[in-house]
């Protein structure tokens, strides 16, 4: 895990390093970088794998191709063994990249699963970029005459290079040749691509027995393929049904090795969440470590968080506070913690969704979030981790357990009448977890952990109506409300040149 930058073409090596210089905290441990023809590469790295293999860019055995990734290739081993007369010089699952592009060219890409974002250059004038399809791993560019600049983050680039920057879109790799070229997505979009499930589909409809063992394994297998590295991997665990049962999956894989998995919770003094997690890890016989914050505290890091996940929305501020603080008491003890990000999208955890008519919108409306993941939530998830030198892993992301989770019929997630949410994936762990928390009504990360209250109130208060007024127009769509226009004081005071509308996504409510 680390910070990536690059420059395409009469690459300035002083910009370069300046780019990397402000992404220090992705990569505490080590810098490098290398000049590719007119091309530059820069990688700033947190050590995940052996030391003698995962400094980067990496060369490939021939000496043409450089690479510079950030990520993990989760089935590099399979890779590995599909590639022809390739001497590999490192145990790094980023190597893999190098040699499956060299040998079957940018469209094999979508054979990866994992998160990434990488470039690879080459003395003979190749040059790739790709994002991983989720877009867990970000990635920003901006082009000017000629020139194209990279970077993990916005605050990279040069104050005069801002305003053209834009995201690079997940499931995409750019050549020279070719320009923009869509390799995979997030969710399969053809009928055909997904399994089709029998049985009925209203709520309250008995889920087969196979069934439930095809999500639990499914689920299972994404989270142990992801206890990958050579460094201890902890878990951010809120209390709620996702991530407890991410630690429960992942307890059990170390327990097997005679290991004892290190759990994380943080929130206010009175926060439920606090308490379940507390409970949670007790059960699992975990090695629990807990932060208690106040009001004061949040109020504190509020400015540094909005700096450091790089947006001004107001649902993501106040969970990326509660956010901020975990990571910083797990860098403290691990490098590597994983997440229950992605289930309440896969597997209609949101209270809002109860509302769509019909199974077809819902499917719709499911869909439409997860691909919008990797500017919110996503987003939030890798900034606040990153920020403190902590690599964030999201096993409900993986693109099997996408896939998986969407062939299901949707009538299976509704909730209903004495039906709660996610049910389906609640029966499908019976056991793993005592029954008052695997059928615990889900809580608003923000607002389970007191983020939420204890900042509303506070920031309201701090800008008036006629303030209000007069900079709601700043950006387009206008911002909201009092608390979204001190969010925004602090982003564009930090990120001046950032134009938001090509870069920033909000959620519809506040």
């Amino acid at each position: 895990m680390c910070g990536i930058a690059a420059i395409y073409h009469d690459a300035d090596i002083n910009a370069g390093a300046r780019m990397l210089e402000r992404m220090m905290h992705r990569g505490p441990d080590d810098e490098g970088s290398a000049k590719v023809g007119s091309h530059w590469l820069g990688h700033r790295r947190l050590s995940i794998v052996d030391v003698a293999g995962g400094r980067q860019p990496l060369v490939n055995d021939s000496g043409s191709l450089t690479l510079v990734g950030n990520g993990e290739i989760y089935n590099h081993e399979e890779i590995r063994r599909t590639l022809q007369k390739v001497t590999f010089r490192t145990r790094s699952d980023n190597e893999v990249l190098l040699h499956l592009f060299d040998q079957r060219g940018p469209g094999a890409f979508s054979e990866l699963h994992g998160m990434y974002a990488f470039v690879i250059a080459g003395e003979d004038g190749r040059f790739v970029t790709a994002r991983d399809p989720v877009g867990i791993k970000p990635l920003y560019w901006a082009q000017r005459n000629g020139q194209i600049r990279f970077a993990s983050e916005m605050r990279s680039f040069d104050e005069a290079w801002q305003p053209d920057v834009e995201v690079f879109p997940p499931g995409h790799y750019w050549t020279p040749a070719t320009g923009l070229v869509r390799f995979a997505a997030a969710v399969p979009h053809n009928p055909d691509d997904l399994e089709h499930f029998e049985g009925p589909s209203q709520p309250g409809a008995t889920i087969s027995d196979e069934i439930l063992t095809r999500v639990r394994e499914q689920l299972v297998r994404t989270v142990e393929g992801q206890m990958m590295g050579d460094v201890p991997i902890g878990v951010f665990l809120s209390g709620g049904l996702d991530s407890s049962l991410v630690a429960a999956i992942a307890a059990r894989w170390y327990e097997r090795r005679g290991l004892t998995l290190k759990t994380f919770a943080v929130g206010t003094e009175d926060s439920p969440d606090l308490a379940a997690a507390r409970t949670v890890a007790k059960h699992l016989g975990t090695e629990h470590h807990e932060c208690i914050y106040s009001a004061e505290d949040a109020m504190r890091v509020l400015p540094e968080v909005v700096r450091v996940i790089e947006s001004f929305d107001p649902s993501l501020v106040r969970s990326a506070v509660a956010n901020y603080v975990l990571a910083e008491l797990s860098s403290r003890h691990v490098k590597v913690v994983l997440t229950g990000e992605g289930a309440d999208e896969i597997f209609a955890g949101y209270e809002y969704l109860n509302e769509f008519a019909t199974e077809d919108e819902l499917h719709a409306e499911l869909v439409r979030i997860i691909e919008a993941l990797h500017n919110l939530n996503l987003q939030r998830a890798d900034r606040v981790t990153m920020a403190h030198g902590l690599e964030a892993r999201v096993p409900f992301l993986e693109r099997d357990m996408i896939a998986l989770g969407l062939a299901l019929p949707v009538g299976w997630k509704l909730a209903g009448q004495d039906q709660p949410e996610k049910r389906l994936l609640r029966q499908a762990f019976e056991g793993w977890l005592p029954g008052e928390f695997l059928w615990r009504k889900k809580a608003q990360f923000g607002d389970g952990s007191g983020a939420a209250s204890a900042l509303q109130h506070l920031v309201e208060k701090s800008i008036s109506t006629e303030e209000f007024s007069l900079e709601r127009d700043a950006v387009d769509p206008p911002l909201r409300n009092h608390e979204e226009a001190v969010y925004h004081r602090i982003f564009a005071e930090a990120l001046p040149g950032i134009r938001s509308e090509q870069t920033i996504s909000r959620f519809a409510t506040v």
